[in-house]
Parts: structure tokens; sequence; C-alpha cells
């Protein structure tokens, strides 16, 4: 049996940033997301955020990859919240996503930037994390 443990640091937010997801419509999707991923066999250890986006921490397992669980996560939780009408208008993430490599001995920090996402958003809104997180992992935008 083969033992891995690979954590991921992943941002996505709603498409153009609306921001959806007040705190009892994040909650839900929160809850959801965490319910759909256990049936799934996605390992989220911690998941949070703020208006207009999340971050989770994932651990990944032996036959997943980067782009097949987000895109599971982020599929599922907006039909769920479409069919169940969470929001008024139609629901949709943005096709784009961070998702950067975390080593074992970050993991408490990254926990904490996550459940901390409110207090760290009455200082610096999303576009500037955006561009923080661009910067911070050497990310290129495409042209």
């Amino acid at each position: 049996m083969p033992f891995v443990k690979i954590w991921l640091h992943v941002v996505f937010s709603t498409k153009d940033r609306e921001k959806y997801l007040t705190d009892n419509v994040r909650n839900k999707v929160i809850n959801h997301i965490l319910e759909n991923a256990k049936l799934k066999g996605i390992f989220i250890d911690t998941i949070g955020g703020y208006k207009e986006h999340l971050h989770c921490l994932i651990s990944l397992g032996t036959e997943q990859n980067v782009a097949k669980i987000i895109n599971l996560i982020k599929g599922e939780s907006s039909y769920w919240m479409n069919k169940n009408k969470i929001t008024q208008k139609k629901f949709e993430w943005v096709d784009e996503y961070f998702a950067a490599s975390v080593s074992e001995s970050q993991i408490n920090t990254i926990r904490n930037y996550i459940k901390k996402q409110e207090d760290h958003h009455r200082k610096k809104n999303y576009s500037e994390e955006y561009e923080e997180f661009m910067t911070k992992y050497g990310f290129k935008y495409l042209s």
C-alpha cells in the first residue's frame, strides 16, 4: 500500500468575483463541499473564505490529481447551489484557480490563514490577495 502526503493550498473565486458568498451562503456551500468531498474520497483538511472566494487545504490521494479534484469540487458545488437555488442568480465559479504545494512545516500556518479569512479581508481585498499569490508563487499571466 502506498503512503502519500501531498498538501495543496487551493484558492478559487466566484465568476466575475461576484460577492455571492455571504456568511449564510458560504457556510452552506462549505458544508456541502465537505460532505461531497468525503463521498468522493477527497481529503479537505481546512476550508474557508470570504464573499467571493474559497481557500482549501487538501491532501491528494494516490489516484488523484489537482485538476480532477478541483473540477469535482467546483463543478458539483455550483450544480448543487443552482439546483437548490442557494443564490438568487445563477451561480458559477471562475475557470481559473490557484494551487500551490505546502510543506509539512507550514500546514498549521496555512490552516490558520484559511480559518482567519474574514479578519484577513478586513485589511486586504481579494484583488490584493490575488496579486500577492501571483507574486509569491511566481505565477505568470497568460497573454
